[in-house]
């Protein structure tokens, strides 16, 4: 029997405390409502927030539908867009699921869209000066022979916790991200928790300003880091190796490096019944990981907000998302950006 995609997710999505639906007699959540209003999952990182703004600004301008945000953990969104209660969600890094993706689409709970963007990286990062030293700011190298995860337990005292001078600190994800279950399993399993402490960043935004801080000052940093993502299009930056992927020993305590992912664009399964137009632009959308790194960039040295970075991709890469749409719909939100 085919594993179910709603089971599967049923008990995160609760413990997520985000409200997607209603519960019927027999306590199950289902949909409540018709399509007219199309929603899309906010997971809170950035380039899937600038994604989302694209998608709404082309779609309201251009379709005229309306739009909506609906925030919520990965696992959480990815259970609403299975039950309908969500309709669209632009960034999912499928391979953190990659059993439960594959049986949410064969069970015919989502369709999985468009690929929104190759190639993606993400692990334990360090400003490329603790290994190699910053000449020009006259950093001298920290950590000279760096180059894995595993050499971490001998520099611990280079990433010293101020809160714990006994350990080392790594920056981790946000405990709603799929990435903080991995790290945490990591830790364990590489014997890192002897020599190190794992801090979660509460938000986004808190893991940012941690790597910022130590950026500017030259100070040693390790932690979480992904891309696309402005911080690679603004930083020099070194990801720690870890053993090569494999299947195997990573659904065995995520014992590999991450996969490199497709990021895929995945609707609920009536979308393309309910709003066929709106369906055929989502299967059409595709953005370079480059792309996407340069908008985030963008974003962040002229301190934008995500629909102003949007405006700003929909301006400078016409040439890209005129090819996801009909001509008199390009024309409308053409209009609009005037």
């Amino acid at each position: 029997m085919k594993r179910s995609f709603s089971l599967i997710f049923a008990m995160t999505l609760i413990s997520s405390f985000v409200l997607i639906g209603c519960s019927n007699s027999s306590g199950s959540i289902v949909p409540t409502r018709a399509i007219g209003t199309i929603k899309f999952a906010d997971g809170g990182w950035d380039s899937l927030s600038v994604h989302n703004e694209i998608a709404r600004i082309i779609i309201e301008n251009g379709y005229g539908y309306k739009t909506e945000l609906i925030p919520g953990s990965e696992t959480a969104s990815l259970y609403a867009i299975s039950t309908g209660s969500m309709d669209v969600f632009m960034e999912v890094w499928a391979g953190s699921y990659p059993i439960e993706y594959k049986s949410a689409i064969e069970n015919g709970d989502i369709i999985e869209a468009s690929v929104n963007s190759e190639s993606t990286r993400q692990g334990l990062y360090v400003p490329t000066y603790v290994i190699e030293g910053d000449l020009e700011r006259g950093i001298e190298p920290m950590a000279p022979d760096l180059k894995s995860i595993h050499d971490l337990p001998e520099y611990w005292e280079v990433f010293k916790d101020p809160d714990d001078p006994n350990k080392g600190r790594i920056y981790g994800a946000n405990p709603a991200w799929n990435a903080n279950k991995v790290f945490r399993e990591k830790m364990k399993n590489y014997g890192l928790y002897k020599t190190f402490n794992y801090s979660e960043a509460v938000t986004h935004t808190a893991l940012n300003k941690s790597f910022i801080n130590a950026y500017e000052k030259g100070e040693p940093w390790v932690g979480y880091i992904w891309t696309p993502t402005w911080t690679a299009g603004l930083y020099d930056i070194t990801e720690l190796k870890d053993a090569p992927y494999n299947e195997k020993d990573w659904l065995n305590g995520y014992r590999t490096e991450f996969p490199s992912q497709r990021l895929t664009i995945a609707v609920h399964s009536k979308l393309r019944e309910q709003v066929p137009e709106v369906f055929a632009f989502l299967s059409n959308y595709s953005i370079s990981s480059a792309i996407t790194t340069d908008f985030l960039a963008y974003m962040k040295k002229h301190d934008t907000t995500t629909h102003e970075a949007a405006v700003w991709f929909l301006k400078e890469y016409e040439e890209v998302w005129t090819t996801w749409v009909p001509s008199n719909v390009s024309e409308k939100v053409k209009a609009k950006l005037q």
